[in-house]
């Protein structure tokens, strides 16, 4: 790796880091500067899931006291775990010309669904102040599809994990993030210990960008929380769409 994809990688983490503080999204931008980097787009995405797992792990510890009771985590923690299992290895044997093809539309899919953030956050914030039971087996599901989204597509589960959570159980807001936050980092420590395992990991861009997702993380928490995570999201959403169809036109077309 020269200089100039190292640098490249650095700004990237950095970016990835403060993104996912203010407005989410930010893994879509080291998976991509993977790519432009010259790594496989396979490759990328195992090592930029690897990378950006100390972040989900910090989000959890920042929200260790907010978590439901231990009743509640047991009661979807299988579910999520067989999710992010499934996703992962339904990952691992695509074979990477196949994951050539298709890394265009999953690109374009979390776009999608980063575009489609706020108004999911009002459904989730409405369904928090409802009344109603909770849907065990429903949840169950929604949470292990989650996880499937999460192991295979990576880029925005968080939104959809928070949704599903939200949807189908009556819990405070609080809680409900905390929830996802701890579910994100299980679905992602199962994912990068399949992947360290089984996959192929390119350890010198995680061994840039981890630390620098933490720096950059750090300093979008401090810094840039006063700017609106809205048009910050809408940066990622383009940025996401514009590089979903260069590869497209690059891989399909």
């Amino acid at each position: 790796m020269d200089p100039i994809q190292a640098t490249l990688l650095l700004a990237a983490g950095v970016a990835t880091g403060a993104f996912n503080a203010v407005a989410g999204g930010g893994s879509l931008i080291a998976f991509s500067a993977l790519i432009a980097a010259g790594v496989p787009p396979l490759t990328a995405k195992l090592t930029s899931t690897v990378a950006v797992l100390p972040g989900n792990v910090a989000s959890v510890a920042g929200g260790f006291r907010d978590l439901p009771p231990v009743a509640d985590i047991r009661r979807v923690l299988p579910a999520a775990v067989g999710g992010g299992v499934a996703g992962s290895a339904l990952l691992l044997v695509t074979p990477s010309r196949v994951f050539d093809v298709i890394v265009p539309f999953l690109v374009l899919a979390a776009s999608t669904v980063l575009a489609a953030q706020d108004r999911l956050d009002g459904l989730v914030r409405r369904s928090a102040l409802r009344q109603g039971r909770s849907h065990p087996a429903t949840l169950q599901v929604s949470v292990a599809l989650g996880g499937l989204y999460g192991g295979y597509i990576g880029a925005g589960f968080g939104i959809v994990l928070v949704a599903g959570l939200a949807l189908l159980q009556r819990q405070a807001l609080t809680r409900t993030v905390a929830m996802k936050n701890l579910l994100s980092a299980v679905i992602s420590f199962v994912a990068v210990v399949l992947f360290v395992l089984f996959g192929t990991v390119d350890w010198a861009g995680v061994a840039i960008l981890a630390p620098a997702t933490v720096v950059g993380g750090y300093v979008g928490a401090r810094l840039l929380r006063r700017l609106p995570g809205g048009p910050l999201r809408a940066v990622i959403v383009a940025f996401g769409v514009v590089f979903g169809l260069v590869l497209l036109r690059r891989n399909v077309l």
